[in-house]
Parts: structure tokens; C-alpha cells; sequence
């Protein structure tokens, strides 16, 4: 499976004045810059500062190289305001200390920049942890909530740009006066967080970054995620009753979308109702996918695999599920591999390194890292996300005719 480092993908587009500078090998570089498709003359927001053998043979001082790469960056990229360094499996093997050097090159580079690490590292459970990673290590950048600040909603969890407005125009029409995404499009905008602050997870896998803003004196709203009309129904309402709005005002504002999603998704309804689901874990989505194939597009789950459960941030998702499906926490591959193999499932999803071996067996797999890459929430995309997983099924029966 793919390892923290796949976050920067999503999460350089997001904050636009931020750098992730990943100090690792060759083969971090590879992985970035092939996961994200960039062309050789692009100019990304990320790059990896390269590890040679001599820093890992302790021949060269780790720490006077990786001021040199920045230094070279910033003259090149004079606009970055955030950087963030990014640890890998190398910078990790050798120890070497990333936190401090965030602080030195910090002091150096202010107030111009500010400089943050987190570790990417594939020793960590699953992909989507790096922005788990790095959301946690952004939350002591925010200022704090004066006393007596009015309450504030904090959307968290990495949205494409398009979402994050439908969202944010929803919840302005439900009557929620203000509204703070986390992470902001800019490094500077990063939201005041305290005992005034409410949040709602976007994503499922941003179990370390609730903690940080538990500590902070913030409260999690528990609600289903918004994946599918019902998700983003349940969602929606859950901000809207923190707030003690009026549920018949929240229906009429979400009425047109869920309408909308409903008439939207009935095409791929025909594609996949009653076809069976297995699902590997690979990207800590699983159980919300499972939920919105099952109750909205009436596919039978065999199986729900997710690498690591948080029974807490999941409970509403959890409950949605089928009583008689099987859930699995943790990756026994072979014996997962067996099941799966039993069950002869209409549909796989799995990471990459499963989805080949699958398909010559003659099972159809959607790859999971697809998910996460994709605007899938809201509304608007729920038909997006039913695709998804419709076209692979098209795609066999035109290959069968």
C-alpha cells in the first residue's frame, strides 16, 4: 500500500501558499511525483530533498545539507509562506530530528515563513495518515479563541475547492453564522481554535488531528460523513442541531440536494443493486463506502476491511452497517485473501498491489486510492461516487459481450 508521502498530493493543492518538502530517497521522489502525474517542467508546491548515501553513512552533516535545499528553495520560490518538512522512512532510520529543525530554520526564515514537520513515513498505518499528520502538526499554529468569542463551526478534513463552497454555502443558508475551514486555502487564514469552536470531520482518518483540537478546548459534533445523499443529509443536520436551528428550516434548505443526489444516483442504482462488495483496507474510508453502497445503492456487503477502526469517530457509521456483514480491523492479507477468494464477490476494492493479481483471477477491483483523490462528498458529487464504482462493472460486461 501507498505510505504517508501520498497526502501531499491532495494537500499541496489545498494550502496555496504552502511547500511540503520531503526529506527522503529517490524512491520518495518516484512515488510523489508519479502518484501525482507531474509533467518535469511543472512547478508543484512539493519536492523531496534527495538523502544520498553519504547522509546515510553519516559522512555528511544531514542537517547543514537540508538548510542548503531550503535556502536554494526559498530563492527559487520567494511566495512560499509555509513549509512544511516532511519526514520519511530514511530521515526517520537515521534519526534524523526534523522538529528541531523546523524550529532553527523557523527562526531563520521569520516572520516570513514558518516552517512545520510531520512524518510521512510508510511505517505508518495507512496512506490517508499523512494528512492526519500533518493537520495535527498545523493545529498548534492556530491562534486561540478569545474569551467569550461567539461558538464557530470548524469544517475539518481536506476538501477540493469546489465542495468546500457548496458546503460552506449550505451551512450559511441553514443559519450558521460562521463557518472555518481546516486547512484554509492560505497558510495566514489558519482559524482561531477554542472552547467557542465546534467541528465536524470531513474524513474519517483524522483520528490524531481530533485529539489535538480536543486539547485545544474544541468539540467534535458526532455525525455520519457526508458521503451520499444521506451522509451529507445527516451531516448538515448534525451541524445544524449544535446550533438549535429549527429542523423543519434544515429540510428546506437540503431538499433541492438531496433531490438532486436521489434522481442522480438512480442510474447507477440499476448498475449495482444486489451486486456483492468486498472491501480490502486500505484507506480508512471503507466503512462510510460501505454504509452509502449499501443503504443507497443496495449492494451486498460481504466484508468491511479498514486498516485501523476508531470505534468513536466511526460509531454512527458502524450502526448504519448491516448487522450480518463482517467487519475486520488490521491486515492478514492471506487470510483476507482466502475469504475474498470464497466469496467470488461481483466487485473488489483494494489498493493497487491487490487490484492486478485480483483481476487476473477474474474478479473486478476499483481501486481504493481513487476515493480519496476524487470530489466525492456532498450532494453534488454523490453521483461521481456511485460512478466510480459503476463503471467498473459496465466496463466487464461490455468486455464479456
Amino acid at each position: 500500500m501507498f505510505c504517508g508521502l501520498t497526502g501531499i498530493v491532495w494537500l499541496h493543492r489545498k494550502i496555496q501558499d504552502a511547500f511540503f518538502l520531503v526529506v527522503g530517497s529517490r524512491t520518495c521522489a518516484h512515488l510523489i511525483q508519479s502518484a501525482a502525474g507531474v509533467m518535469v517542467f511543472a512547478e508543484p508546491r512539493f519536492a523531496t530533498a534527495i538523502m544520498e548515501e553519504r547522509d546515510l553513512a553519516g559522512l555528511a552533516d544531514a542537517n547543514d545539507e537540508l538548510d542548503r535545499v531550503v535556502d536554494e528553495l526559498l530563492a527559487r520560490r520567494p511566495d512560499i509562506r509555509m513549509l512544511f518538512l516532511v519526514g520519511s522512512c530514511p530521515s526517520e532510520v537515521i534519526k534524523l530530528d526534523l522538529s528541531r529543525a523546523a524550529q532553527r530554520l523557523s527562526k531563520k526564515h521569520a516572520p516570513a515563513l514558518r516552517v512545520i514537520n510531520y512524518s510521512g513515513s510508510g511505517i505508518e498505518t495507512t496512506f490517508t495518515q499523512g494528512e492526519d499528520a500533518c493537520l495535527a502538526a498545523l493545529v498548534p499554529e492556530a491562534p486561540s479563541n478569545p474569551a467569550g468569542a461567539p461558538a464557530s463551526l470548524l469544517v475539518v478534513g481536506t476538501l477540493p475547492d469546489i465542495v468546500e463552497d457548496q458546503f460552506r454555502r449550505l451551512l450559511g443558508e441553514i443559519g450558521i453564522p460562521k463557518v472555518d475551514f481546516f486547512p484554509p486555502r492560505r497558510s495566514g487564514d489558519i482559524p482561531a481554535i477554542g472552547p467557542g469552536t465546534r467541528f465536524l470531520l470531513a474524513q474519517p482518518f483524522l483520528g490524531d488531528t481530533t485529539l489535538k483540537l480536543e486539547d485545544r478546548g474544541a468539540v467534535r459534533i458526532p455525525a455520519l460523513f457526508p458521503f451520499g445523499a444521506e451522509g451529507t443529509t445527516a451531516w448538515l443536520t448534525a451541524a445544524a442541531e449544535a446550533w438549535n436551528i429549527d429542523p423543519a428550516h434544515v429540510q428546506r434548505v437540503v431538499a433541492p440536494g438531496q433531490e438532486r443526489a436521489r434522481r442522480a444516483l438512480e442510474r447507477h442504482r440499476e448498475t449495482l443493486a444486489g451486486k456483492t462488495l468486498f472491501l480490502f483496507p486500505d484507506s480508512q474510508l471503507e466503512p462510510c463506502l460501505a454504509r452509502f453502497l449499501s443503504r443507497e445503492l443496495g449492494m451486498k456487503l460481504i466484508e468491511v476491511g479498514t486498516p485501523y477502526l476508531n470505534k468513536d469517530l466511526l460509531s454512527r457509521e458502524l450502526e448504519a452497517l448491516p448487522d450480518d456483514v463482517l467487519i475486520s480491523e488490521g491486515q492478514d492479507v492471506d487470510r483476507q485473501l482466502d475469504r475474498c477468494r470464497a466469496a467470488r464477490p461481483d466487485m473488489v476494492v483494494c489498493g493497487l498491489g491487490l487490484a492486478n493479481p485480483l483481476e487476473a483471477e477474474g474478479l473486478t477491483t476499483k481501486w481504493s486510492i481513487e476515493l480519496v483523490f476524487s470530489p466525492v462528498h456532498g450532494f453534488d458529487q454523490a453521483a461521481d461516487l456511485a460512478g466510480l464504482f459503476a463503471r467498473p462493472l459496465r466496463r466487464q460486461t461490455m468486455l464479456k459481450v
